[in-house]
């Protein structure tokens, strides 16, 4: 069962420019507007707990992780998966997972998501191995 859907839990809506946050119901499907700049708000997730409006360093790696089409939910997709989800706190966690993006060749959005940014999680995309020539067949 979906953890969100029984839990009456809000959706996290925020204005990256303006760093303000909102909550909203799930049910009325609408245009989230910023009160502030009159700008559409970004989806931020469930479990989204907002950094303080002077905090610029906090409010930049969210706008990097939003960026990437990432949301702040404990639990990847509805909730019903067991692995918690990792997102970077600090502008130093990111730039590293940059780096590590560069190095690796993968997407920024994969090492974001990453605990550590250079060890392949099992929830990653595995980029597809150069073949060796050689045939993995079973033999009994």
């Amino acid at each position: 069962m979906c953890y969100h859907a029984f839990n009456g839990a809000f959706r996290h809506y925020v204005c990256v420019t303006c760093r303000l946050a909102f909550k909203g119901s799930a049910w009325p499907i609408r245009k989230r507007i910023c009160t502030s700049c009159r700008e559409q708000l970004a989806f931020a997730g469930y479990d989204f707990a907002a950094p303080r409006r002077r905090d610029k360093k906090a409010w930049s790696v969210v706008a990097a992780v939003l960026a990437e089409g990432l949301t702040y939910d404990h639990r990847p997709g509805c909730g019903c998966s067991r692995l918690p989800s990792f997102r970077p706190r600090t502008q130093a966690q990111v730039r590293v997972r940059r780096r590590a993006a560069e190095r690796l060749g993968l997407p920024l959005s994969v090492t974001l998501a990453r605990r550590d940014a250079f060890t392949p999680e099992s929830r990653d995309e595995q980029p597809p191995s150069p073949s060796t020539g050689k045939r993995d067949t079973d033999t009994t």
